[in-house]
């Protein structure tokens, strides 16, 4: 008995000793939850209950000029099945991926002279500036600026005339594929430019002339130490040119001509005329899509832990 009444004695003392981390735990719990919650009610109200509903309506009965609230699978079958809509999932996703690695391509070296290679703070700020002042004028005039530049009387072909490299204008420059991927490659390079630049800012220099100190060449240098080490801002990059490319429908409509579909071109054509169902079945692939392409992008390294 004395041994049992000494064990139990032993068992309260530890949870006695135990109970104000317990407690402290427990206010933490709380005040952590009190401070997200009007996030989680935001998001709940304005991004959840949202795509909810789109995918409910989704599949209720569209009519000539309105919807039923009658679940249907008639408006997926008819985009499944249909080579129009299926070419513009293709189009969509071709477009995707040559303007982010144009953006790539394009913004890493702009991001590593920037980042790395320019160690005076006001001169990098200056220069990252003037990536951002294309942006001090609507997106609108950025996009409509690519006409004149690309058209047959243009920019471009009145350069490569004057040059004696060609003798007729290029006729598909303007209202085709091309004209969308370098519209959106302009247009977005900047997001691809800024994480980089942070990430590459971050790197510690003495960690570069060590390795040269230790004959190590540029190319050696920049696989293993500069690309591992920014790969976070290319992610993170990546990630905003994505969703902003694979959501497009503006740029498309103006430079293509209306002849690039891609999946928001098919849902504003759906909700101007009408189609309410067949434009929440567009717009719920396309989610997917953007859902999918995310969380592949999130699995190429930690941000949480390399940010």
């Amino acid at each position: 008995m004395d041994l049992a009444n000494q064990s139990n004695g032993a068992a309260i003392k530890r949870e006695d000793a135990l109970s104000p981390a317990r407690k402290r735990a427990r206010r933490d719990e709380i005040q952590a939850l009190k401070l997200a919650a009007p996030g989680i009610v935001w998001m709940t109200l304005f991004m959840v209950l949202p795509m909810i509903m789109v995918v409910y309506v989704s599949f209720w009965t569209q009519t000539t000029f309105a919807i039923e609230p009658t679940l249907t699978v008639d408006s997926w079958v008819r985009f499944l099945t249909s080579p129009t809509y299926l070419d513009s999932i293709v189009t969509t996703l071709f477009i995707w991926i040559v303007v982010l690695a144009a953006t790539l391509v394009i913004g890493y070296p702009v991001a590593l002279l920037i980042g790395l290679m320019i160690r005076n703070v006001t001169l990098q700020t200056a220069l990252l500036v003037v990536c951002i002042i294309p942006f001090w004028t609507s997106f609108l005039i950025r996009v409509i600026a690519w006409r004149p530049t690309l058209g047959t009387e243009g920019a471009i072909n009145s350069i490569l005339i004057n040059l004696g490299l060609i003798e007729t204008p290029f006729t598909s420059l303007l209202f085709s594929e091309l004209a969308v991927i370098i519209g959106m490659a302009q247009i977005y390079c900047v997001f691809m430019v800024g994480p980089i630049t942070f990430m590459l800012a971050r790197i510690d220099h003495s960690i570069i002339e060590a390795a040269r100190d230790l004959g190590a060449g540029f190319g050696k240098i920049f696989w293993r130490i500069i690309l591992p080490l920014s790969l976070p801002g290319v992610v993170v990059g990546a990630v905003f040119v994505s969703v902003m490319v694979l959501g497009e429908f503006a740029t498309a409509a103006a430079l293509s001509g209306r002849k690039v579909n891609m999946l928001g071109n098919i849902i504003v054509s759906q909700v101007g005329s009408l189609k309410w169902a067949f434009a929440s079945v567009a717009g719920v692939i396309l989610t997917i899509i953007i859902a999918i392409v995310i969380t592949t992008l999130l699995r190429i390294v930690n941000i949480r832990k390399e940010m």
